[in-house]
C-alpha cells in the first residue's frame, strides 16, 4: 500500500466499518490496534465482529490495497480516534484509551493535519486533547486542524447508516470544522451538520440519553403492567394508536456501549441538573435485576408444584436483537444472574449469534427450547420467532417474543 491518507486508531465495532468505507473509495487507510489477532485478521481480508455487509468490504479494500491493518500507527495526513471510553471509580468515563491514542500519533502530527475524535466523550474532551497535543508539540500550536465527530449508527445496519446518516461536526475552531467537514463529504452522503467541539460532544449524549428516557418510560410501564395484571405489550400497542404517542417496547433493561452508557458522562459532570436522566439509568438498571428475581420465582414455583428441579433455558445474550456484540448487555447480566442462584438445575444458555463464550457453556436454539421447562427470552432473535413451544413449558417473555 502506498502513504495512506488515513490512520484509523481502533478497528472495533464502529473503526473497521468506518476504514473499511473510506477504503472503499480508493482511499489508503492503515487501521491500529492494539490487539495482533484482530490485526492479523483484518489482514487477511477477514472480519472479527459480526456485521452485515462488513466481509465483503473489509474483503474487497484488503485485497485492493487500500486497507492495511497494524498495531502501531505511520505518518498520514488524517487520523481518526476510534477507542473505547469505558468507567472508571463509579461510572465516571475514562478517556484514557482516547488519551493513549492521542500520545501514539503525537510524533506524526504535521501542519496541516486533521486530527478527529469519534469516540463518545465527556464534554470537553476535544478541547483536553488539544492541549495535550500543544503542551508537546508547540510548534504545531494553531497549525492543526482539530474536530470532533460522533458516529450515530446502528449494528446490524453499519454500512449502510455510516454513508446516509447525517453527521454532525465540531472543530475548536471554524477553520478545523471546515476541513472536518471537507474531509467526510467524501464518504457520506447524509446532510453534514457544522457547529463546536463542545456542542458534538454533548449532541452524541444527549441523543443516547433521550433514547435510554423514552426506554426507561417503557421498562417502567412493564413493572406496573406485571402488577396490574395487564398484557404490556397490548397496552403499548393500543396506546400508540394515538396520533402523538410513540411508546418504545419494553426490555429487560438497556445494553450496548452506547444508550447504556452515554447518560454516565452527563449525569458524572452535571449530577444536579440531570434527575431525569440519572433516574432512567436506575430504572433500566433495575429492570434486568426484576427480570432476574422473576426467573428465580418461577424456578422456585416450579419445585413446589412439580416436585423437582426445572431445566431452564435463557435465550439471548446480546444487548440487542440480531447481533453478536455483548458490550453492558443485561441478557448477560441477567445469566449471570441466574447463574449464581443455581441450585443443582439443568441451565441452557443460548446466543445463536456466537460460537462460543469464555464464561457460559452455549447450546444450540433447538436443543434448549425442547429439553427445557421454563423458557427466558431475553433478547428478541429471529431465531427464537420460529420455535413452536410445547404447551406446558412456563414461558418467561421479557422482549416481547410470544
Amino acid at each position: 500500500m502506498n502513504k495512506p491518507e488515513v490512520v484509523m486508531i481502533g478497528l472495533g465495532y464502529i473503526g473497521l466499518p468506518t476504514a473499511a468505507l473510506i477504503a472503499q473509495n480508493k482511499t489508503n487507510v492503515h487501521g491500529v490496534d492494539i490487539n495482533p489477532k484482530v490485526v492479523d485478521t483484518i489482514n487477511a481480508g477477514k472480519i472479527h465482529i459480526v456485521e452485515p455487509e462488513l466481509d465483503e468490504a473489509v474483503a474487497n479494500a484488503v485485497a485492493g490495497g487500500f486497507l492495511k491493518a497494524a498495531t502501531s500507527p505511520i505518518e498520514a495526513n488524517n487520523y481518526l480516534i476510534v477507542v473505547p471510553t469505558p468507567f472508571k471509580g463509579k461510572n465516571e468515563p475514562d478517556i484514557s484509551f482516547v488519551e493513549a491514542a492521542t500520545r501514539a500519533v503525537l510524533p506524526l502530527l504535521k501542519e496541516n493535519d486533521l486530527y478527529i475524535i469519534e469516540s463518545t466523550s465527556p464534554v470537553g474532551t476535544t478541547e483536553k486533547m488539544m492541549g495535550l497535543i500543544y503542551d508537546n508539540r508547540p510548534e504545531l500550536e494553531g497549525k492543526l486542524h482539530i474536530a470532533y465527530c460522533p458516529e450515530r449508527v446502528l449494528p446490524g445496519n453499519v454500512m449502510y447508516e455510516l454513508v446516509h446518516n447525517d453527521r454532525v461536526i465540531g472543530g475548536v475552531n471554524q477553520a478545523s470544522t471546515d476541513k472536518a467537514t471537507a474531509f467526510y463529504k467524501q464518504f457520506i452522503k447524509g446532510e453534514l451538520h457544522k457547529t463546536n467541539a463542545r456542542t458534538a460532544e454533548m449532541c452524541k449524549l444527549v441523543e443516547n440519553s433521550s433514547r435510554d428516557v423514552q426506554i426507561a418510560f417503557a421498562n417502567e410501564l412493564s413493572l406496573i403492567c406485571d402488577k396490574a395484571d395487564i398484557n404490556v405489550w397490548e397496552l403499548i400497542a393500543l396506546a400508540n394508536k394515538h396520533p402523538r404517542v410513540n411508546i418504545l417496547q419494553p426490555g429487560c433493561g438497556v445494553g450496548g456501549h452506547c444508550i447504556a452508557v452515554d447518560p454516565y458522562f452527563i449525569v458524572a459532570d452535571y449530577p444536579m441538573e440531570s434527575q431525569i436522566i440519572g433516574k432512567a439509568r436506575e430504572i433500566n438498571n433495575y429492570k434486568s435485576f426484576w427480570c432476574a428475581e422473576k426467573v428465580q420465582t418461577a424456578k422456585l414455583q416450579f419445585e413446589l408444584q412439580h416436585g423437582r428441579k426445572p431445566s431452564i433455558a435463557v435465550m439471548g445474550l446480546a444487548f440487542k436483537p440480531n447481533i453478536d456484540d455483548l458490550r453492558e448487555s443485561p441478557a448477560k447480566y441477567i445469566a449471570q444472574k441466574v447463574l449464581q442462584n443455581a441450585n443443582n438445575e439443568e441451565y441452557y444458555i443460548v446466543e445463536p449469534n456466537i460460537q462460543e463464550h469464555k464464561v457460559f457453556k452455549l447450546t444450540p436454539y433447538q436443543e434448549a427450547a425442547e429439553k427445557a421447562d421454563i423458557i427466558v427470552f431475553l433478547v428478541a432473535h429471529k431465531e427464537f420467532k420460529t420455535l413452536k413451544l410445547k404447551k406446558d413449558q412456563i414461558v418467561l417473555d421479557f422482549c416481547g417474543i410470544c
